[in-house]
C-alpha cells in the first residue's frame, strides 16, 4: 500500500490552497507528519487525499501492489479522523463505535472494549457522545475511526483538543498501528517536538506548497523554522530526535 500525490492545485475562490503538492510515495509502516503554519493548506491536503475534496488539477493514487484502488473499496481502506468532531445526543461511546464497526457480534463488542480501553475511554464507555467534552469526543472519532482498521489513516491535528497525556497516547496509537507493517498514517500536527518524536518524516507546507520533506532532522532547521513561521529557534539533539527550543528576546 502506498499513496502518491502528484502536482495537487486547489483554489477556494480565487485563493489557492493546494499549489502543486507532489508527494511520495508514502509507504506502509511508517508515519508522515503534515506540519505548516495556520492556512498552510494541511486540512485541505488531508481531505483532498481523504476523497473529501476534488483537486483542480493533479491527482491522488492509492495503490496496493500495483493496483489503484478507488470506489468503495478506496472508503473501507481509508480511515479518516477530521479536525472538528460533531457530538451525536442518540449514541453511547461504545455504540457509536460499534456503529463504525458495521457490526455487532459478540466479537466486535469484545474488540471495541478493548479498543476503548487501549485509547483511555473505557470508562465513558456508555455515556452519551452529546455528555462528552471536545477532548473525549477527539478520543471517541479516533476509536471510531480505528475500529474499522483501515490501513491509511488519515488524522486532521487529532491532538488539537487534547492534554499533554493524551496527545502522546494518541501519537503512541498510531504509531503502534504502522509498527507492524501493515499501515500507514498520515497526521497533521502543530506540534514540532511530537511531530519530530513520532514521525518518520515530516513534510513542511507554506504558502501552498511544501517548502521542505525529509526526516525529522532535515525538516526542523533554524533557517527553514525562520523562514516559514518568522521566529528563530535553537534545535537540539536529543538521541537522533530534533527538539525546537524558540530563542526568547526581550
Amino acid at each position: 500500500m502506498n499513496v502518491r500525490l502528484t502536482n495537487l492545485h486547489l483554489s477556494y475562490g480565487r485563493r489557492h490552497v493546494l499549489d502543486g503538492v507532489s508527494l511520495g510515495p508514502l509507504e506502509r509502516g511508517t508515519v508522515t507528519g503534515l506540519l505548516g503554519p495556520n492556512g498552510a493548506g494541511k486540512s485541505t491536503l488531508i481531505k483532498t487525499i481523504a476523497g473529501l475534496k476534488t483537486p483542480t488539477l493533479g491527482e491522488v493514487i492509492i495503490s496496493d501492489d500495483g493496483r489503484h484502488i478507488s470506489g468503495t473499496q478506496l472508503r473501507n481502506v481509508v480511515g479518516y479522523l477530521p479536525q472538528d468532531v460533531l457530538a451525536t445526543a442518540s449514541l453511547t461511546v461504545l455504540e457509536s463505535v460499534l456503529t463504525s464497526a458495521r457490526s455487532r457480534s459478540k466479537t466486535t463488542v469484545e474488540r471495541a472494549a478493548n479498543l476503548l480501553e487501549r485509547i483511555g475511554i473505557a470508562h465513558i464507555a456508555h455515556r452519551f457522545i452529546s455528555q462528552l467534552s471536545g477532548g473525549q469526543r477527539q478520543l471517541v472519532a479516533l476509536a471510531q475511526m480505528v475500529v474499522r482498521d483501515p490501513q491509511v489513516l488519515l488524522l486532521d491535528e487529532p491532538t488539537s483538543a487534547l492534554d499533554l497525556h493524551n496527545q502522546i497516547e494518541v501519537l503512541r496509537l498510531v504509531r503502534k498501528a504502522v509498527d507492524d507493517g501493515s499501515k500507514m498514517a498520515i497526521v497533521a500536527l502543530h506540534d514540532l517536538n511530537l511531530a519530530a518524536c513520532y514521525c518518520d518524516r515530516l513534510v513542511l507546507l507554506h504558502a501552498g506548497g511544501v517548502h521542505a520533506e525529509g526526516q525529522p532532522s532535515e525538516v526542523l532547521t533554524p533557517d527553514v523554522l525562520e523562514r516559514v513561521y518568522g521566529f528563530r529557534a535553537r534545535v537540539l539533539d536529543d538521541h537522533g530526535i530534533p527538539v525546537v527550543r524558540p530563542v526568547v528576546t526581550a
